[in-house]
């Protein structure tokens, strides 16, 4: 799991709708991604079943790992891994669902001691944030580089940096230890698939000058 490095995209339904969910997607992994959340907050079941099923071939195609937002049951029915937030379920659960092979994330805000519980229960990664302004959740950042350089000392798992990143603001998170960087708007709010690809590429070449 310590070998998890590198761009975590994370869908975006309103960012993505129109039928640029796939094409914008695959030009992500084309460009590096190594992680894909898909997060998708509507109740249209038989959807997102469809999409999470489509983006699992695309992720397998390209060397990636699939995690689904917020929905064990779909993550365990697909075969991938998942993300929960702090009220979504029990991280242990879920890895008890999944077995001990799948990705099992969780959100830790800007708290070390959310990290530990999430660590205890048996999380494949940490993730914390807001660093930044964020577009998908405004409000004032509540995350500090300090916290990143706490948390790499405290704990041996990748770490998440969420929350506003961009080309940027990228290096100083992932110098002070971020081993992921979790991009939405920076990736996907882009004009073409092509021009997604390009960001791909320049936020994944970050990791191989670090």
């Amino acid at each position: 799991m310590s070998t998890l490095r590198g761009l975590y995209a994370i869908t975006d339904s309103q960012l993505l709708d129109g039928g640029k969910l796939l094409p914008y997607v695959e030009a992500a992994l084309r460009g590096g991604a190594r992680l894909l959340q898909y997060r998708d907050k509507s109740n249209d079941a038989a959807r997102r079943f469809d999409e999470a099923s489509a983006l699992a071939e695309l992720c397998a195609r390209h060397g990636a790992e699939l995690l689904i937002n917020d929905d064990l049951e779909l993550a365990a029915r697909l075969g991938v891994g998942v993300h929960l937030g702090q009220d979504d379920g029990s991280l242990r659960a879920a890895r008890q669902r999944l077995g001990n092979s799948a990705l099992v994330g969780g959100t830790c805000h800007a708290q070390l001691e959310l990290a530990e519980r999430a660590v205890a229960e048996g999380a494949s990664y940490i993730a914390f944030g807001r660093f930044f302004n964020s577009t998908t959740k405004p409000g004032a950042p509540a995350a500090t580089p300090a916290l990143l350089d706490e948390a790499r000392q405290r704990f041996a798992l990748p770490i998440v940096a969420i929350g506003g990143v961009t080309l940027d603001n990228a290096p100083g998170l992932i110098a002070r230890g971020a081993s992921l960087i979790a991009v939405i708007h920076a990736l996907f709010g882009a004009a073409s698939a092509a021009e997604v690809e390009q960001r791909a590429r320049a936020f994944s070449a970050l990791f191989s000058d670090s």
